[in-house]
């Protein structure tokens, strides 16, 4: 679904990507900052059954320093693993960080971050006393985004999907069944779509949404369970793609707050449904479109210029975040498209600026955001292990290749973790975490490259070695030689929530070819097999599977084809 633009020669500007954004804490007392020598923010981002990231930033109120050392013990068992942005040490409970040679400078009033890995069992106690330098510093109460076991004032984990199962779609889960061999893959775990407003109650005698979250409770038992939603019905949707359509108009603001997002509202906010933990996915493709595909750009459309003057995306998002961010067991993921599409350097920056834009409209704010989700219903590789973005050949750069064609990014994995601290920056909390979807980027089977291209050029480097072997990034239409990807699991990196699947497998994008239909989707040249491309994809053949339904319908065909080029293999 999503698209890319053709390539600018910016110039390049190199984009922060170290973790540990560091964040100033304000002391939460009546004494003067000069009175509190030093204060330390410990957030524990991501938490597991075994270990936890942490990032800690330290904000120095006393004299200048050139070099420093933060200490402090833990109550249990947690042993660092790793570290970055500071020489970190243990012996028994005691930890010590100490700076590197590029961060010892500390003036008064400046902070410094940094972060780690480490192993723990049983309860993961916060530590209760740091000292910088042997002074002891106060501590902030880590309410604000603290640990994968702790909460924050509304009740909310930090990590939802930390000790939780995830709801599997009896109806998606029937359709792969039903399949020959689809039985390996059909106890996985699928977002519910919620891409009209008679979606809500179901639609030609499916279930609706109250269905989906009392089969959840179902499936609960006495543990812990997430509900995967996506919310995706804004005026004029996706305004690049007309497979994609919806159902609403342009100005149609006032249906998409009053007949979509309020109802959807109500009924999560039912007491029924508390102990449930439910992720929403915010209006896939919608905000990405408003940098890439407007203006004087070669991408550009006039529905998405349109979307872009009367401002219904932003209202629209900041409304759906408002109010689903009030109920207290809704965690909200904004959508943030995928590096063949924002990681560019003229993208990457103003989408996270747009984000925050849309994030304080409409009464929300940043609270109502637990974190963003990249490659939504697409196809980008989550991890490409032949070629780095650093690589040359012959001393031409691996971002001069036709295929990454100045991206500062390869994979999927590190621009959601390089993004993830572009939105912290802006001002999004630091406890944000990070989805994935790989319910199609596995690209595995015969055609999955073994080693690193040939070294002739650098683009028989890149293309010899990539493992997404798409004809151009940006198409996303139903891609043929897809596959299955990482199996929907939780926090299996620093800065990501989850690995899910959010586009349930055998879905379609679109139809191959015009179908009438009531559902308001139209039909998109990028689903056709034999087109020929536009600006959005560098006029490249469309690289879809014939014989395609509308989008959301169930493909047989394509189906087959992700179970036989899942990576990992089933």
């Amino acid at each position: 679904m999503s698209r890319t633009r053709t390539a600018l020669l910016a110039a390049l500007v190199l984009v922060a990507g170290a973790s540990g954004t560091a964040v100033a804490v304000t002391p939460s007392s009546d004494v003067g900052i000069a009175a509190i020598p030093c204060s330390v923010d410990y957030k524990v981002q991501n938490q597991w059954d075994t270990g936890f990231t942490a990032a800690v930033t330290i904000t120095n109120n006393g004299a200048a320093k050139s070099s420093w050392a933060a200490k402090w013990s833990y109550a249990g068992n947690q042993k660092v693993t790793s570290g970055w942005n500071a020489k970190i040490s243990q012996s028994g409970t005691a930890v010590t960080a100490a700076n590197e040679t590029y961060n010892g400078s500390l003036g008064t009033g400046s902070s410094v971050s940094f972060g780690f890995n480490a192993s723990y069992s049983g309860t993961n106690a916060l530590p209760t006393t740091f000292t910088l330098d042997g002074v002891t510093c106060n501590v902030d109460d880590g309410s604000g985004g603290g640990g994968g076991g702790g909460t924050d004032p509304s009740g909310r984990v930090d990590n939802p999907y930390a000790g939780a199962k995830v709801y599997v779609n009896p109806e998606w889960s029937a359709k792969a069944a039903a399949e020959t061999g689809g039985s390996r893959v059909s106890s996985q775990p699928t977002g519910v779509w919620l891409d009209r407003i008679a979606a809500i109650n179901g639609v030609s005698g499916g279930m609706g949404l109250r269905a989906h979250l009392d089969a959840a409770l179902a499936q609960k038992g006495t543990g812990e369970e997430v509900v995967q939603l996506v919310v995706y019905d804004l005026p004029g949707r996706d305004c690049a793609a007309l497979a994609s359509n919806g159902e609403l108009g342009p100005t149609e603001i006032g249906r998409y707050e009053s007949e979509f997002i309020d109802p959807i509202a109500a009924i999560l906010a039912d007491s029924k449904y508390a102990s449930l933990r439910i992720v929403t996915t915010i209006e896939i493709d919608s905000l990405p479109n408003l940098v890439t595909n407007t203006g004087s750009k070669a991408t550009a459309t006039p529905q998405c210029d349109t979307m872009l003057a009367n401002g219904n995306y932003v209202k629209g998002v900041g409304y759906a975040l408002n109010k689903l961010g009030a109920i207290p067991n809704v965690y909200n993921y904004i959508d943030a498209g995928h590096h063949g599409w924002l990681g560019w350097d003229d993208n990457f920056a103003p989408s996270a600026n747009l984000f925050y834009q849309a994030a304080n409209a409409e009464g929300a704010t940043v609270n109502d955001v637990a974190g963003f989700i990249t490659n939504t219903a697409n196809y980008s590789a989550l991890k490409e292990n032949n070629f780095t973005i650093n690589d040359s050949v012959n001393g031409v750069s691996v971002r001069q290749s036709k295929w990454v064609d100045w991206n500062r990014y390869v994979d999927e994995q590190s621009y959601a973790q390089a993004f993830r601290n572009q939105l912290v920056s802006v001002g999004f909390n630091s406890g944000i975490g990070m989805l994935i979807d790989t319910s199609r980027n596995g690209w595995g089977g015969s055609a999955r490259p073994t080693g690193p291209g040939a070294t002739t050029s650098v683009d028989t480097y890149v293309d010899g070695g990539r493992y997404d072997r798409r004809i151009q990034v940006g198409n996303w239409c139903n891609q043929s030689g897809a596959g299955l990807g990482e199996r929907p699991q939780a926090a299996p990196a620093t800065g990501i929530d989850a690995y899910v699947w959010m586009k349930p497998p055998g879905e379609s994008d679109g139809s191959s070819t015009a179908i009438a239909n009531d559902e308001g989707k139209g039909f998109d040249r990028m689903c056709d097999p034999t087109y020929t491309g536009n600006a959005r994809n560098g006029n490249n053949m469309s690289g879809a599977l014939a014989n395609a339904p509308l989008s959301g319908h169930w493909f047989s065909a394509q189906f087959q084809q992700l179970m036989a080029n899942a990576y990992p293999p089933l």
